[in-house]
């Protein structure tokens, strides 16, 4: 017998006398807690505690009133959202995105354990509106606050097709890579005001 054949011979006496039930893996991992606060107040926590501003309403007047609360007289641009054509009662600004001070849109999705912000662009073209103006005021429907991450993306995948630009926001735009000194609005906005409805669905 040559010493390939014995060597092949050795391994499947070693296989056959191995146990058939399957051996626990040494890297399984328990499933992580799930928490008890309700989502919208996770959320609420979870994006205060990254300096973001969250505010739970039940009214499409209260929302109005938020907004305008927020607003005073600066410059705004809005997103083409339909919807806040309606909540919106002051003109948006027609010059340079650059030149304005708010930007408003709403947010297809959000995360409870991060107070993350998902925008899908297919739905809705908000993509310089939430980036470029230095306070960003966003609008979501507590239907749509999800505990983690994978339970938002399945949402915004149900139809089949995900978008080529899905923006994650979680809190105001920060760095830290500046000698290590954390630095806020360096990529974005230096505020953001949340919105949650949590009542009647917008239409």
């Amino acid at each position: 017998m040559s010493s390939r054949e014995a060597i092949l011979n050795s391994i499947r006496t070693h296989l056959a006398a191995s146990p058939s039930e399957p051996c626990e893996s040494v890297f399984s991992v328990a499933p992580m807690p799930v928490s008890e606060t309700p989502v919208v107040e996770l959320f609420k926590q979870s994006l205060e505690a990254v300096d973001g501003h969250c505010v739970v309403v039940q009214t499409e007047d209260e929302i109005v009133q938020e907004i305008t609360r927020i607003l005073g007289d600066r410059r705004i641009a809005i997103s083409d959202a339909p919807i806040l054509d309606r909540l919106i009662r002051v003109t948006p600004s027609t010059g340079n995105i650059f030149d304005c001070e708010v930007g408003i849109s709403t947010a297809q999705a959000a995360i409870a354990e991060t107070g993350t912000l998902v925008l899908d662009s297919a739905r809705e073209r908000h993509r310089l509106v939430s980036l470029v103006p230095p306070v960003h005021i966003a609008v979501v429907e507590a239907s749509s606050i999800f505990q983690t991450l994978g339970e938002a993306l399945a949402f915004i995948h149900q139809n089949g097709n995900i978008s080529p630009a899905v923006t994650f926001i979680t809190g105001p735009s920060r760095t830290a890579d500046i000698e290590l000194t954390l630095a806020i609005g360096v990529h974005g906005p230096q505020e953001l005001y949340v919105i949650v409805n949590d009542g009647p669905p917008l239409k």
